[in-house]
C-alpha cells in the first residue's frame, strides 16, 4: 500500500511540474502591461520601466520561469499587483470558503447518486430505473451557472427562503448553513446525474457474476446481498469516475462561486484574470491543480483498498 502510494506521489510531480509551466506561459500571453496595472494608464515610462525592473520583467522568460519556480520551492507566491498583499494570505482566505462549498456539495450528492444507481439497477426496466436514467442524463447536459440562476430564482426571488448572495458564516453556524444550501444544492446537482449513471451499469454488471448468486444461494437477504456483494465490488470504476468529477466539480466551483458571490477560490481566480493580476492568478492556478492532484491521488489509493490486485501492480 505505502509503495503504492509512493508510486503515485511520484508520478504527480512532473504533472505539477508541466501545470506550472502552462499556467505560467499562459499568464505571458494575456495582452496587459501588470506595470501599467499596478501604476495605472496615466503612469510615465520612467515609473512603468521601474515596476518592470523590479517585477524582473526585463528579464528573459526562461530567467522569470526559474525565479518564479525557486520562489515556490520557497514557499513564496508572489505579491498581488492590485491590492499589494501577500498571494498566500489572499488564498489562505478563501481555501476555507471553497472547502466548506465542496464538502456541503459532495456529502449529499455522492450517497444520493450511489443510492438511486443501486436502486435504479436492482429494479432494472422500471418505472423508477427509467427516471433515474433520464435525471442522469439532464444532470450532464443542464449548465451549472443555469441550476444555480434557477434556484436564485426559485428560492431567492419567488419564495425568498434561502439567501444567495455570499457566505453567511462557519458552517456550524446557522447563517452559514442557510447560506450555503443554494450554492451546494447547485453545485452537487450536477454531480449526481453522472455517479448515478456509473453506479447503475457497474452494480448491473456485478447482479449477475457467480460470486453474487453464491450469496443469494447461501440465503443472505437481498440488502447484504447487493450492498456487501455487489454494490462494493462494483465500486472501483465509480470511484474512478468521482475522483474525475470532483476535478471537474473545482471548475463548477469557479462558476457556482461567481453567481452566488461566494467568496472561494474560484471567485478570486475570476477576479484575478479579469483585473490581469498575475501573481494572484497563478496563485490560484497552483491550488486548483494541486487540488486536482490530490484528488486523483486519494483515487490511486481508494483503488488499492477496493480492489487488492493493484497493490501489487
Amino acid at each position: 500500500m505505502l509503495r503504492h502510494a509512493v508510486q503515485r506521489i511520484l508520478l504527480a510531480i512532473p504533472v505539477l511540474f508541466g501545470v506550472l509551466l502552462v499556467g505560467f506561459l499562459l499568464m505571458q500571453v494575456v495582452p496587459t502591461d501588470p506595470a501599467i496595472v499596478r501604476a495605472g494608464p496615466t503612469a510615465t515610462k520612467e515609473v512603468l520601466d521601474a515596476i518592470r525592473t523590479d517585477l524582473g520583467l526585463d528579464q528573459p522568460l526562461w530567467w522569470q520561469f526559474a525565479v518564479y519556480i525557486w520562489r515556490l520551492l520557497q514557499g513564496d507566491l508572489g505579491v498581488s499587483i492590485i491590492n499589494n498583499l501577500p498571494v498566500t494570505e489572499e488564498l489562505g482566505n478563501t481555501i476555507g470558503p471553497t472547502l466548506e462549498l465542496m464538502l456541503a456539495s459532495l456529502v449529499w450528492a455522492i450517497p444520493l447518486g450511489l443510492a438511486l444507481g443501486t436502486i435504479g439497477a436492482y429494479f432494472r426496466g422500471t418505472i423508477f430505473d427509467r427516471t433515474v436514467m433520464a435525471f442522469s442524463v439532464a444532470g450532464v447536459s443542464v449548465p451549472v451557472f443555469f441550476v444555480g440562476l434557477a434556484l436564485i430564482w426559485l428560492l431567492g426571488f419567488q419564495y425568498p427562503i434561502f439567501p444567495f448572495t455570499g457566505r453567511g458564516g462557519p458552517l456550524w453556524t446557522t447563517e452559514g448553513l442557510m447560506a450555503i444550501v443554494l450554492p451546494a444544492v447547485t453545485l452537487g446537482g450536477v454531480f449526481i446525474g453522472p455517479v448515478a449513471r456509473m453506479t447503475r451499469s457497474a452494480v448491473l454488471d456485478v447482479l449477475g457474476a457467480d460470486h453474487v448468486r453464491t450469496a443469494r444461494a447461501k440465503g443472505l437477504s437481498e440488502a447484504v446481498v447487493v450492498l456487501r456483494h455487489a454494490l462494493r465490488n462494483a465500486l472501483v470504476p465509480v470511484v474512478t469516475l468521482i475522483g474525475l468529477q470532483i476535478g471537474f466539480l473545482l471548475g463548477g466551483a469557479v462558476v457556482t462561486e461567481t453567481v452566488f458571490s461566494w467568496p472561494g477560490i474560484g471567485r478570486l481566480a475570476v477576479g484575478s484574470i479579469l483585473s490581469s493580476d498575475l501573481p494572484m492568478a497563478q496563485g490560484t492556478i497552483i491550488i486548483l491543480s494541486l487540488g486536482f492532484i490530490l484528488v486523483n491521488l486519494i483515487v490511486d489509493i481508494l483503488y488499492a483498498v477496493l480492489d487488492p490486485r493493484v497493490r501489487g501492480a
